[in-house]
């Protein structure tokens, strides 16, 4: 059993041992939840001046350089999310999460082909493990909750059990891949059920990447912004 395992064991009987006793305060619950996000990529507008073999930039016909341009696009791309969460406290309450979402966005490149201006349209569309750690406040069924999010990269052709087995296999590692982020957001609870909105930004790029051809083309560094839409039913 390797020191990751060991450490599972122990936070699992830790979380136990702690529902065990909030339950019995009635201040722990469990429960499952899915829903949407409305997401979209947020990146700099980036001009990019192409340059010949020789080094010269090309000429468009009024004599100004050829550039390519990428600009971030406020077109939303909609993606599902679900997974399991756990609250423990009454007032004052703490509620990790293990959400699988899928996100993404667009964004457009022009290019100039014989002079003429075109423009690409280019969609992102993939899928995490999110792990949000949120503190709140609870004052009748209102809820208010922040906290940062811990996101794992999932594979195009990978299974969910392999990103699963794959990122616990290897805690160092699997940070060093991740993302981080917040979530920020207001609840509401009404018997077993609960309906959550939560705005959802990065800390950290999704991707970074320096356009092709320039000398002078600054980095492009692309961040996620979604809101989120849950809505969870408590089991116990």
């Amino acid at each position: 059993m390797n020191i990751l395992t060991k450490v599972a064991c122990i936070c699992l009987l830790c979380i136990v041992a702690i529902g065990s006793a909030q339950a019995q305060k009635k201040g722990f619950a469990f429960g499952i939840k899915g829903g949407v996000n409305l997401s979209r990529l947020t990146m700099g507008n980036v001009f990019t001046t192409r340059y010949d073999d020789a080094g010269n930039p090309y000429l468009g016909y009024n004599g100004q350089e050829v550039k390519d341009n990428l600009k971030q696009s406020f077109n939303t791309k909609t993606g599902a999310v679900g997974g399991i969460y756990a609250r423990f406290g009454r007032t004052l309450f703490i509620q990790p999460e293990v959400l699988v979402s899928t996100k993404g966005g667009s964004f457009e490149i022009v290019e100039m082909h014989q002079e003429t201006p075109i423009s690409k349209t280019v969609n992102v569309k993939y899928s995490n493990i999110d792990v949000p750690l949120l503190i709140g406040l609870k004052g009748g069924p209102f809820r208010i909750l922040a906290g940062p999010v811990t996101s794992f990269r999932i594979g195009d052709n990978q299974k969910l059990r392999d990103a699963f087995k794959y990122y616990t296999s290897d805690l160092n590692n699997s940070l060093s891949q991740a993302t981080f982020g917040y979530q920020l957001g207001a609840g509401l609870d009404l018997g077993s059920f609960s309906l959550d909105v939560r705005k959802e930004g990065s800390f950290t790029n999704v991707a970074s990447f320096q356009t092709n051809g320039s000398n002078d083309g600054g980095d492009v560094k692309q961040k996620i912004s979604s809101w989120q839409v849950t809505l969870g039913l408590k089991l116990f």
